[in-house]
């Protein structure tokens, strides 16, 4: 399995949120781009850069400081938050992000979701932000009558590299993954399911590994000492 940490900014700073609540943060450090070279330093092929602000207001919020980290960093970037146009997608494929992310679009605009997982194959990956077996949208603030399983057979039939399910419910709790919901839409479909949300223990990367989960993304566990993240590699290797 593929241990992808997590780099969340918001207001210019590494944060964390507890169920997506944007009054629920904790703040981690205040350089991102030292925080990215810190995890490619310790055994990270790859990196998750979300721009919560643009995830909650609809338009980018950190651009310098991610073009920073995919430009300087040596590592697969993949970036996130707020990217709902085919403008904002193909900037951060341009700008040499290995891929972007988009999870608003894929439900208000599942055609121009599509025709970007067409046209940029293998950088795409669909977000799918669950609170329980339907989809959250807008920086996780609108629920949606958007089933789970039916987006992600959507998202794997348009070519997507990957779907992120994060279930909200979890996220940030540290409480354990979904690992039998996640486990489940991995043997739904083709693309590889990236799971996400309430990491808090090295038995937990070990239990979506066993479970047959092919990634995971995290967190807080890392920031606050939980495990390292070269155990943790470790552990998503199966030991």
């Amino acid at each position: 399995m593929e241990l992808i940490p997590a780099i969340d900014l918001l207001g210019g700073r590494v944060v964390r949120l507890e169920r997506g609540d944007y009054d629920a943060v904790t703040v981690y450090a205040e350089d991102p781009v030292a925080q990215a070279r810190a995890f490619a330093a310790a055994g990270a092929a790859r990196v998750h850069v979300v721009d919560l602000d643009g995830a909650r207001d609809g338009a980018p919020g950190h651009l310098e400081v991610m073009r920073r980290i995919v430009a300087e960093v040596p590592v697969a970037v993949q970036v996130g938050g707020g990217v709902r146009d085919r403008a904002s997608a193909e900037r951060w494929i341009e700008a040499g992000a290995d891929r972007v992310v988009l999870g608003t679009v894929a439900v208000r605009d599942p055609a121009l979701a599509a025709s970007l997982a067409a046209d940029h194959p293998g950088r795409v990956v669909i977000a799918i932000d669950a609170r329980g077996e339907q989809v959250a949208i807008e920086g996780w603030r609108e629920g949606t009558s958007r089933q789970v399983e039916e987006l992600a057979r959507a998202a794997d039939g348009w070519g997507a590299a990957a779907v992120l399910y994060t279930d909200i419910a979890r996220d940030g709790t540290g409480a354990g993954p979904a690992v039998e919901r996640t486990a489940r839409l991995q043997g739904a479909i083709g693309a590889t399911v990236i799971a996400s949300g309430g990491i808090g223990a090295l038995a937990h990367l070990e239990a979506l590994a066993a479970a047959g989960v092919r990634a995971a993304v995290c967190g807080r566990a890392l920031y606050e000492g939980a495990f390292t993240l070269e155990a943790a590699l470790a552990a998503a290797r199966g030991g």
